[in-house]
């Protein structure tokens, strides 16, 4: 692999490394250095890498550094991980944005190829646009999860910014997307014309109370997943201990790590952002993101890989009758989780087909039982015929 754009580790980190329990992640982690250059990726499952760009942040700061991020993570202990982990450096800023955007896609793009996990580590959020292109070669429609105040629409004839790359995505060629979920917003963020277009659009918007309310149900929104972005202004101030992050509300510190360790869980989630990352945060906050990262790679450690053919064949099917309709479920034996088949029409897009059955709960089955269709069915039973 040869990305000439990444920059190594610094060397006082690795000083650092030296004195660290040979059991903590930094004892045993492959780093990019510049002594020896880029790792072996051969085995390797997870690829951490910087990006040090914000030029279209919202709020101007100076390019994010993650030495004392890396430090903190380097410190953990991994869990019972079976999972070999590299860190690859950092993606230096380009001469343009469309140069780190061209980057970031390219890097993104060769992990997933080669069956490697990427966890971004931004820098502003558009970023998230350049880790959605990444997808364009790979032959199929995409689901994009934003853990987030704001919906990240904007204005999609404007400059892109960190706060409206999502428009960007909607509109710009080629159309990979086929589903956006807003996890965690706040209305008091958002306008009016944001809220309403999500709806005209079938996207899904979960408020920051009813994501809280019972955490759990957001377990099917990132099994169907497959980019999950992460902004650090999702997390309350008082977590974060950081006069970076002013709102007093948001996720605690046990709530985002809960996100975090769905997302990594998902069988179908290939790429891992977190954004929004600067310097002088404070040791409370780098410990807090190396744990959002930690937990990410715990659950891609414990993914059960029930999107095979073979681990479907074992599913249980349940059939309810709602209506003129006939809602088919499916139930997996092994980890208990349950789906909904989504009737798709022949004539659609073959991308789609991959998207056949979507992630639900026992407690949409429950409610299809008691006639009520499931909201999130609707929703992409819509899209389609849009």
């Amino acid at each position: 692999m040869d990305f000439d754009f990444l920059s190594p580790v610094s060397e006082e980190l690795l000083d650092g490394i030296s004195h660290l329990n040979k059991q903590c992640i930094g004892a045993q982690i492959k780093l990019h250095t510049s002594r020896s250059g880029l790792p072996e990726l051969e085995g390797v499952n997870v690829a951490i890498f910087g990006v040090r760009e914000n030029r279209m942040a919202v709020e101007k700061s100076p390019l994010p550094e993650f030495f004392k991020l890396r430090r903190q993570f380097y410190s953990l202990f991994p869990g019972n991980w079976k999972l070999k982990i590299a860190d690859l450096g950092d993606i230096e800023a380009g001469a343009t944005i469309d140069d780190t955007y061209f980057a970031v896609q390219t890097l993104v793009e060769s992990l997933i190829k080669q069956d490697i996990m990427p966890v971004i580590l931004g820098g502003s959020q558009d970023l998230v646009y350049a880790q959605y292109r990444a997808y364009d070669k790979l032959d199929q429609m995409v689901n994009l999860v934003n853990i987030d105040r704001k919906f990240d629409l904007g204005d999609a004839e404007k400059q892109i910014s960190s706060e409206s790359y999502v428009g960007k995505i909607v509109v710009n060629k080629p159309y990979n997307l086929f589903n956006y979920s807003a996890l965690g917003y706040q209305t008091y963020f958002n306008s009016q014309d944001e809220i309403e277009l999500m709806e005209r659009l079938f996207f899904e918007a979960y408020r920051l109370g009813e994501v809280t309310s019972d955490i759990r149900q957001m377990e099917p929104i990132f099994r169907s997943a497959n980019i999950v972005g992460l902004d650090l202004g999702a997390i309350d101030s008082a977590s974060m201990n950081s006069s970076r992050f002013n709102s007093p509300n948001g996720f605690n510190g046990r709530e985002i790590c809960a996100l975090s360790r769905y997302a990594g869980i998902s069988d179908k989630v290939s790429s891992f952002g977190v954004y929004e990352y600067q310097d002088g945060l404070g040791e409370l906050a780098d410990m807090l993101v190396a744990q959002i990262v930690w937990y990410f790679i715990e659950g891609v450690n414990y993914r059960t890989n029930e999107n095979t053919i073979s681990a479907k064949k074992e599913f249980i099917k349940y059939q309810v009758p709602i209506d003129d309709e006939v809602l088919v479920f499916f139930k997996s034996p092994v980890s208990g989780r349950w789906w909904i088949e989504i009737p798709f029409s022949s004539n659609v897009n073959t991308k789609l087909k991959r998207h056949t059955l979507l992630p639900c709960s026992e407690e949409d089955y429950l409610e299809a039982c008691n006639q009520v269709i499931p909201e999130r069915w609707y929703k992409a039973k819509r899209k389609n015929e849009v």
